[in-house]
């Protein structure tokens, strides 16, 4: 989208400075302006190993992300830079260069711990980059994936489960390894193989029950039981002569090894067209202003002391989102009904049918942009505001009628006034004449057109204000006999009777279309929460699934490798897996029968018929019928 910021060089999103870290605002505002779903690609690794160069590939510029060329460290804390996605034209890239892990200036391991653990939590992919073999030493010095159960929690519950592997799967990132300046042969027992094989022969468990066998299987078992999606990528040196290393990005493309440039744009290419979408809980995507969000609750929990927490992140999003969709929704309602309505309408049936279109409009605009909204209080808010927004249109409907119905009244009866102030009717054969005249009114004024929901109720109001005018006239009418004055009467008052139960059973009919309306709303906002529900539920039990495969997987390649115990113990877990995905298959769901009785019973509340339109003229009315 054009309105979409962008970026002409990066800037820093965290900083990380003695040991605090702190979200830059000027790169929040940027975030806070992107509305698009974002593919998130972070990159960590030691420092001074080429990882900002390759973001600057990304990006699709070689001056960018400073590169250095010096045994310090030169990024530090996060640094962003959201550019259009190449592929994804819907989407906007954001790229996320950290600052070198173990890197000797810092003196704190923790921290690292932190960058990286926020690398995990903010990336749709993470791209480890490391140099030249994936060796026990390379493994070693990811330790921070192993610490991930200490610096990042699924669920708010207040002890550590164990089933926080399986949880973290359904929200960490892809995971790439990106190994720079590699010299190997891709080879195994003198057969090629390709850069996956090579990472999961990489990460096979080293049998043995020693110390050290287990110490070092730890690492291997947390990349594979927390990035079932794995990734390889080797690179050779960018270039054999040394001098040129230093300055990387300002040496021309036809200096760079003709090898090391078929691989970056492999590796671009991959990214460009694989790499996902960030994502929540129940596929909720992840927009440039939601990041924004999750960014600052991250760095003020970690900056509290605390652990951060997906869940709880993940519902005070719900609560910003939520509140957002409601006013975007009841806007859009505004706006579109002050766009298609015309007052007056000329019936309540057509502002009734334009408020269903509208409203339909304003709920889908909800359901879309909200999320885990478990209590239903924000559809319940959002219907209480249209519900009040229509009540208002109704009553602009009636003014704007009853002000036009009352002029053309006004302007129609005027020669009638100067008559009857004349005293053209004050004669012999008077009340004829009256007749006739009040006859042309009423019917010139039913030729009048577009007068809206008042018209006959108006009109009944002028014939009752007539009354005691034709009854004198009546009685002054020396043309007529008592006999013929007292039919005269009695007819003008069947007629009167007659007008009153027209109007009456307008208002009748008004009544039940009102009341009809209000079940259709009821029942619109009922359809849209249960489709909703049922693509969450399909969510849910797609991610069950996932879960459930990547086990399997996970199992299958411990018996593979000896490890028949280990198998074992995963059994328990896959077991849960299962029976969660059978209970979601065989029962639709009870969350949702009880979600759509509490939206119901709210709806029942809220959408009740107004007292103003069951007055004394339905009990009229009601009576007549009888």
């Amino acid at each position: 989208m054009a309105s979409e910021p962008i970026m002409s060089a990066p800037m820093c999103l965290v900083e990380n400075k003695n040991q605090q870290m702190s979200v830059n605002q000027r790169a929040l505002k940027i975030l806070y302006k992107i509305s698009q779903p974002v593919v998130v690609v972070a990159i960590v690794g030691v420092y001074r190993t080429g990882k900002s160069y390759l973001m600057n590939c990304l990006a699709g510029e070689k001056l960018g992300f400073p590169l250095g060329s010096t045994v310090q460290s030169e990024t530090k804390g996060i640094w962003m830079w959201c550019v259009p996605h190449p592929s994804k034209h819907d989407h906007t890239l954001v790229l996320l260069d950290t600052e070198g892990l173990g890197d000797v200036e810092k003196g704190d391991s923790k921290n690292d711990s932190w960058i990286f653990a926020l690398s995990v939590l903010l990336s749709s992919t993470l791209v480890y980059n490391s140099m030249s073999t994936i060796n026990n030493d390379a493994l070693e010095k990811l330790h921070y994936v192993t610490e991930l159960t200490e610096f990042i929690r699924a669920k708010s519950s207040p002890t550590r489960s164990e089933e926080d592997s399986s949880e973290f799967v359904s929200f960490f990132p892809d995971f790439i390894w990106a190994v720079r300046d590699f010299t190997l042969e891709l080879k195994l027992n003198g057969h090629p193989i390709t850069e996956d094989e090579y990472l999961e022969n990489s990460l096979k468990l080293i049998p043995g029950l020693n110390p050290r066998a287990k110490n070092s299987n730890i690492p291997r078992e947390c990349i594979r039981n927390y990035f079932p999606k794995r990734k390889c990528f080797v690179f050779d040196r960018p270039t054999k002569e040394t001098e040129l290393l230093a300055k990387l990005e300002t040496i021309l493309e036809s200096q760079l090894d003709p090898k090391f440039r078929e691989q970056s744009d492999k590796f671009c290419y991959y990214i460009f067209n694989h790499a996902k979408t960030k994502l929540l809980r129940e596929g909720v995507k992840v927009t440039g202003n939601r990041l924004g969000t999750l960014v600052v609750t991250y760095v003020d929990t970690i900056n509290s002391g605390a652990v951060p927490c997906l869940e709880n992140a993940v519902t005070a999003l719900a609560e910003l989102e939520n509140s957002a969709a409601v006013q975007k929704a009841a806007d859009h309602y505004t706006e579109q009904m002050a766009q298609r309505v015309s007052f007056p309408t000329d019936s309540l049936q057509e502002l009734l049918d334009l408020h269903a279109a509208c409203e339909r409009e304003a709920i889908a605009i909800f359901m879309e942009r909200s999320f885990k909204d478990d209590k239903r209080g924000f559809q319940t808010k959002l219907m209480e505001i249209i519900n009040n927004k229509k009540k208002s249109f109704l009553m602009q409907n009636e003014e704007a009628s009853e002000k036009y119905c009352q002029h053309v009244l006004d302007q129609l009866t005027m020669p009638l006034m100067e008559s009857f102030s004349a005293g053209i009717f004050s004669v012999s054969g008077g009340h004829e004449k009256y007749k006739r005249a009040k006859e042309r009114i009423e019917r010139r004024y039913w030729e009048v057109p577009s007068k809206g929901v008042k018209a006959k109720e108006i009109f009944q109001h002028f014939l009752q204000s007539q009354v005691s005018i034709e009854k004198s006239i009546l009685q002054t009418d020396k043309a007529l006999s008592q006999r013929e004055k007292a039919i005269a009467e009695e007819r003008a008052r069947r007629e009167e009777a007659e007008k009153e139960q027209e109007c009456l059973r307008q208002k009748y009919q008004e009544q039940q279309q009102y009341m009809e309306a209000q079940n259709r709303s009821r029942q619109e906002h009922m359809d849209q929460l249960k489709k909703k529900l049922e693509g969450e539920r399909e969510e849910a039990l797609r991610e069950l699934t996932r879960a459930l495969e990547h086990k399997l997987d996970a199992q299958e390649k411990l018996i593979k490798e000896g490890f028949r115990k280990k198998s074992e113990e995963m059994e328990a877990e896959i077991n849960r897996l299962r029976n969660a995905i059978d209970n979601n298959k065989k029962d639709k769901g009870p969350w949702i029968s009880q979600a759509l009785d509490t939206l119901a019973n709210e709806a029942t509340t809220i959408l009740s018929a107004p007292a103003v339109l069951i007055g004394k003229g339905l009990r009229a009315l009601s009576s007549l019928f009888k």
